[in-house]
């Protein structure tokens, strides 16, 4: 066969294999992606971190008001805005997962450590599911000492879901001329509401 005519028949072929090579070439450039708008890629941490907290943590912003008893014999701060009610003789505040119980009574004795290991303690164990308990030591504040018991227990199921709570409790015993003091602080446990705890129980104080 003449030069001529393989060389126009080559011709061509040799169009169609350029035009194949030139749409692979297009399909395989990848895409531009658009810059998102502020420009910053997530991976970036914001100059503001996201603070976690477990449920039950009482806010640092949280106000506090001065809870006066009736018969005006102490005083102490709680939590503004919490719900309050009084049940034989034991007044409640309470919001969400939190609550401080305040009751009063007679007592002849100062409480000390053994005598609310022996007779205090067995009275909590045998009221409240799954108890264990922590620490008993005693304790100062500036309106008054007395001993502190931390135990955990599980609380009342939820009218809801039927589920409970594995509580951390803290309980303050204070005394002062026959007259003794409980407060109750109780919260999930796990929960760090060390300060506020702490505000509460620094601002008792005796008034009479």
């Amino acid at each position: 066969m003449p030069v001529h005519q393989l060389v126009r028949r080559s011709v061509p072929t040799v169009v169609v294999a350029l035009a194949l090579v030139g749409a692979l070439s297009a399909c395989s450039t990848p895409a531009t992606s658009p810059p998102t708008s502020s420009g910053i890629p997530s991976t970036v941490p914001s100059s503001f971190p996201t603070e976690v907290s477990p449920p039950g943590d009482v806010p640092d912003t949280q106000a506090y008001v001065v809870f006066t008893s009736a018969d005006h014999t102490y005083s102490i701060k709680v939590p503004e805005g919490w719900a309050q009610s009084t049940k034989a003789g034991v007044t409640t505040f309470t919001d969400k997962l939190n609550s401080i119980a305040i009751a009063s009574s007679a007592s002849a004795a100062a409480p000390t450590v053994p005598s609310v290991r022996s007779a205090t303690v067995p009275n909590i164990a045998a009221s409240v599911p799954k108890f264990a308990l922590g620490t008993i030591a005693a304790f100062k504040r500036p309106g008054g000492s007395g001993v502190m018991v931390t135990y955990l227990d599980d609380s009342p199921p939820s009218a809801v879901t039927g589920s409970v709570v594995r509580n951390a409790v803290e309980l303050f015993v204070f005394w002062k001329n026959g007259k003794r003091v409980s407060v109750t602080l109780t919260s999930p446990q796990g929960a760090d509401n060390v300060d506020p705890w702490n505000i509460v129980t620094r601002s008792f104080a005796w008034l009479g």
